[in-house]
């Protein structure tokens, strides 16, 4: 008998059940409470119960998909929103305290503070984890840097400030500052203070000088 003459029953084979399919449509969910648990806590006082409470999960979905709290908080960080910097529609006002100013949002800045408080939560963790303290320069300091360096390269680019300007290190100075002003000096940050920063210290480094007026033309009061 050929094989074209077997009967189709005779040749079919059962495919193997294969076990239930782990569900990950609440990871999201998950991951976005341990930041939460983390920015509140610190990574010593958060625990996965924790977690689970905020998340509204059980503690064993936890520990089936992250075995432990370290793992969890290391996929948490990696899956943080990178901003609403989208490189190819940064602003492009003609002028570098324009885009600069431009990018001050509200919803940037209140990003930008929970982002902070995650990486004062994380500071424990990342003095004896290099792993994670690279996980967290890529979620945390890396798109607005990436963004900055744009915006000065092309104020270089159309012959604004000198080819010789220190993008790298001006790229990280507003974050830096704001990094202190909340982990150390336990301030706020909001818009006044990236203006007052802006025009104090970052135009100045590249020879442009402190422009008078804000940008909106209102006399916005120092930020105590």
């Amino acid at each position: 008998m050929t094989l074209d003459a077997i009967p189709l029953e005779e040749t079919h084979e059962e495919t193997p059940k294969l076990g239930r399919k782990r569900d990950h449509t609440r990871d999201p969910d998950i991951l976005d409470a341990a930041l939460d648990v983390l920015a509140e806590t610190g990574y010593d006082g958060m625990t996965m119960e924790m977690v689970a409470a905020r998340a509204k999960a059980g503690k064993a979905t936890l520990y089936r998909r992250w075995p432990s709290k370290g793992e969890l908080v290391i996929d948490a960080v990696a899956c943080m929103k990178r901003g609403d910097f989208d490189r190819d529609h940064l602003p492009d006002t003609g002028t570098l305290r324009g885009d600069l100013v431009a990018m001050i949002k509200p919803h940037a800045i209140e990003d930008g503070a929970r982002k902070m408080r995650i990486m004062a939560g994380l500071m424990s963790m990342i003095s004896r984890n290099p792993e994670l303290a690279e996980v967290a320069r890529a979620a945390i300091v890396e798109p607005r840097a990436s963004a900055n360096r744009i915006l000065l390269q092309r104020a270089i680019d159309r012959g604004e400030i000198s080819a010789h300007s220190d993008i790298d290190n001006l790229a990280l100075l507003s974050q830096s500052m704001a990094i202190y002003r909340v982990l150390v000096l336990q301030k706020p940050v909001n818009r006044d203070f990236f203006i007052q920063l802006i025009d104090g210290v970052v135009l100045p480094a590249v020879g442009l000088g402190r422009p008078l007026p804000p940008v909106d033309g209102s006399n916005s009061a120092p930020d105590t």
